[in-house]
């Protein structure tokens, strides 16, 4: 692995130490909280911010994924979600930041991405763009780092795919101006951040907070705690 000018990062699991299972829950549960003051029905919501994310993973680039999910939505509930987007932004500037709690938080992170940095590759945090700019930053905050820390971050309004749908990886490049062996894709999902892989970008499986859905065999990609990341790149210059 040679000529590494880029780090991609994911974010939930990788940056910030988190059981994606009760984060979801308790994401939901806050969001149903607040919208059900403005006629939205907490198992209907959220069956419709499900299938709105269902909508954005099989995006297949025509639309951004914020146009796909407002879209998914408003065949759900009616042209009235477009006046009511207001009441979500709010959502996630207020009682979205609750949710840090079920968050854990590592040193790690900020010493990782400052390293990287100070050896002077570019850093992109390539979180999965479902959920919108506010609360990406946010997220981006809890980790210990700030938004500047990145290049760019992948937020629903400015990416029109999904993992592990490789074209995500390749908007990326392409945005950017990079090739992919000139990339590291560090991620904990293995179904969804070695896909990048396949493109012929670099790959480093972070295992804190490991998901490995199908109980692959995780030998076969390049691994280890969050910690090690910065060494293993940069040794391998």
């Amino acid at each position: 692995m040679t000529n590494i000018t880029t780090v991609l990062f994911d974010l939930d699991g990788t940056l910030l130490p988190m059981d994606q299972d009760i984060f979801t829950a308790e994401y939901f549960k806050l969001l149903c909280k607040k919208m059900s003051s403005y006629g939205y029905e907490p198992e209907k919501l959220t069956k419709a911010v499900r299938q709105g994310m269902h909508a954005m993973v099989q995006n297949n680039g025509s639309a951004s994924n914020e146009t796909v999910f407002w879209n998914c939505f408003s065949n759900i509930f009616g042209q009235k979600v477009f006046d009511d987007k207001k009441y979500f932004d709010e959502f996630y500037l207020n009682e979205f930041q609750k949710a840090k709690k079920f968050c854990s938080y590592t040193a790690d992170a900020e010493k990782t991405v400052r390293a990287v940095k100070e050896a002077g590759l570019r850093t992109v945090l390539a979180t999965n763009p479902i959920f919108p700019k506010t609360a990406t930053e946010s997220r981006i905050r809890w980790a210990g780092l700030e938004p500047c820390d990145f290049e760019i971050y992948t937020t629903y309004e400015n990416i029109s795919y999904c993992k592990p749908n490789i074209n995500y990886y390749k908007e990326i490049l392409n945005k950017l101006g990079l090739k992919p062996q000139e990339c590291v894709m560090v991620g904990n999902d293995v179904s969804e951040d070695m896909p990048a892989r396949e493109i012929g970008m670099n790959v480093f499986l972070v295992t804190d907070c490991l998901i490995n859905k199908n109980n692959d065999d995780i030998n076969k990609y390049p691994h280890g705690s969050l910690d090690t990341v910065s060494r293993f790149i940069l040794s391998s210059q």
